[in-house]
């Protein structure tokens, strides 16, 4: 790597203390530029590379944003469009989905499937990223004030309401564990993988009789947020629990609530009057 990529990498390290995923992200994001002060042609350059292997304009951004920080730090004036990204409608589980998974009684003897339950609990009850909800020790757990203390995105911590219901399943979970330990963990008590947890959700999910969405794990997030909002809950209480520094990303979980416009709309429709 190039002394001033490494030395901008060092000075988010050890100044700005950002996590060991971030600084993966910017020396991932860097190997598309071949200059520690590249021109606007050889950053155009590199855009279309992204493109031409195949990059979606999502993963050109992601790494866009990480190569534009570099450029405004260099004191450089250029700076790379963002593209134009898609709006897909975001994977989430319908309701029907939810009751089958909601219903779903493991064994009490079979400490697997109790594990997997309530990890499932978790996700539907606070809309957390799988790797917040796979991160959580006992003692970021406060049941008497039904509280989750969450390390996001950036190491920002965040408070996060859960349910006297989620309280219910989460006791029989903490009763037998010690502060520091993770109340999702392997049999050795290390932190369980995701892909692990992916594969067991999927298997679940297929067990029910339930598809498994795209992005399955982040799905659950998404059908939080839309549930959220459906039930009355504010976009700027959702950015604070969803833990989202704009409200950007928030206000599109407020648009993919077509069934609640289509309903509104047969009410107020001029033609129905």
């Amino acid at each position: 790597m190039e002394p001033r990529f490494e030395q901008f990498i060092r000075e988010r390290q050890y100044l700005s203390n950002v996590s060991p995923a971030t600084l993966e992200w910017y020396k991932h994001s860097f190997k598309w530029l071949r200059a520690e002060t590249p021109t606007k042609e050889e950053l155009q350059e590199a855009v279309m590379r992204m493109r031409e292997k195949g990059l979606k304009a999502t993963g050109c951004n992601s790494a866009i944003r990480a190569i534009n920080a570099y450029l405004k730090w260099s004191g450089t004036p250029h700076r790379v469009l963002y593209l134009k990204e898609e709006q897909r409608v975001l994977p989430s589980l319908s309701l029907p989905d939810i009751k089958k998974l909601l219903s779903d009684r493991p064994e009490l003897s079979n400490l697997y499937q109790r594990r997997l339950h309530l990890l499932i609990l978790v996700l539907l009850d606070t809309g957390c990223r799988i790797d917040e909800v796979l991160s959580l020790k006992a003692a970021d757990c406060d049941p008497d004030n039904l509280l989750f203390t969450v390390a996001g995105k950036g190491r920002k911590q965040r408070k996060i309401p859960f349910s006297f219901e989620l309280r219910r399943h989460l006791s029989r979970f903490l009763v037998d564990l010690h502060s520091e330990q993770l109340i999702f963990a392997t049999r050795r008590g290390r932190k369980l993988g995701r892909r692990n947890v992916l594969r067991d959700v999927k298997l679940l999910c297929r067990r029910l009789g339930v598809t498994p969405p795209e992005r399955t794990l982040h799905a659950f997030r998404h059908t939080f947020a839309i549930h959220y909002l459906r039930r009355g809950g504010g976009v700027f209480h959702l950015q604070k629990v969803l833990g989202h520094s704009t409200l950007e990303m928030t206000r599109r979980y407020a648009n993919l609530l077509t069934e609640d416009l289509q309903a509104v709309h047969q009410k107020i429709s001029l033609l129905a009057m």
